[in-house]
């Protein structure tokens, strides 16, 4: 009875701090909201005429299902609070585990939509080039940092989104990524280190612009195989896309 009492505050402690953690965490949740609308901006503004579809139907696509996204996501962190102030946090699990596997999946279905949409402008890119009629010097170039920029977000939210881990949740799934701070004693980093969204965009800023991580290691096949998509995405649109906008320009 008594190690059933001890197991159950235990348990109750571990669930109290890992929602306190979740808690805490809600800017970068909402820093990847913002990211998405970052890429919106730049398909709904910045002329892009090489898209296979008109240039409403994606931007329209993610915009509805970011808005129901953002409210179930504005809900869960409140109903997260609520429990990280209780006495009792015994149905943390429930709460948390639930609906932030259907967020996760959700948000996951949207980063899969905005993929889709930057490679068919990727796709329209190369076949304006091949065919001869890629317009003009500035538009070429304007079109093809458009597709390099929306890349680098795009990637972040895959890196941050899988690799993501519930805080103070003892898991045996291992990281997709180590960080150099991760390696370091608590003593200098003065915490345990979690990665935040900053992190990951600077991770996918680093693999397009030098093809490769700069203080971080992949571990995983998954993160490979993403990271290995990534540069292949900028090497295209930088050695055919601009690369052909600066020769035309000269």
């Amino acid at each position: 009875m008594e190690l059933d009492d001890i197991s159950a505050k235990k348990e109750g402690e571990r669930a109290a701090s890992a929602a306190r953690n979740l808690a805490t965490s809600t800017v970068d949740v909402w820093l990847v909201r913002c990211a998405v609308l970052v890429i919106v901006a730049l398909q709904f503004l910045v002329v892009n005429d090489l898209t296979l579809l008109p240039r409403w139907v994606m931007p329209s696509l993610e915009l509805a299902l970011l808005l129901p996204l953002s409210i179930a996501t504005a809900w869960s962190i409140g109903e997260t609070k609520k429990v990280a102030a209780a006495d009792n946090p015994s149905d943390f699990w429930e709460i948390v585990a639930h609906h932030r596997n259907m967020i996760r999946a959700a948000f996951l279905f949207l980063t899969g939509l905005v993929t889709i949409a930057n490679l068919l402008s990727l796709a329209g890119l190369v076949q304006a080039i091949l065919g001869g009629h890629a317009g003009s010097g500035n538009s070429l170039l304007i079109d093809s940092l458009n597709i390099w920029a929306t890349n680098i977000i795009i990637f972040s939210l895959w890196y941050w989104n899988l690799d993501r881990k519930t805080p103070a949740v003892e898991t045996q799934q291992a990281p997709d990524f180590v960080f150099t701070q991760q390696t370091l004693p608590p003593a200098l980093t003065r915490r345990v280190y979690v990665p935040g969204y900053i992190d990951y965009l600077f991770l996918a800023f680093t693999n397009a612009t030098a093809f490769s991580p700069s203080d971080t290691c992949p571990l995983t096949a998954r993160a490979k195989l993403l990271m290995t998509l990534q540069a292949l995405i900028s090497l295209i649109t930088i050695a055919l896309g601009a690369s052909r906008a600066v020769g035309i320009l000269a």
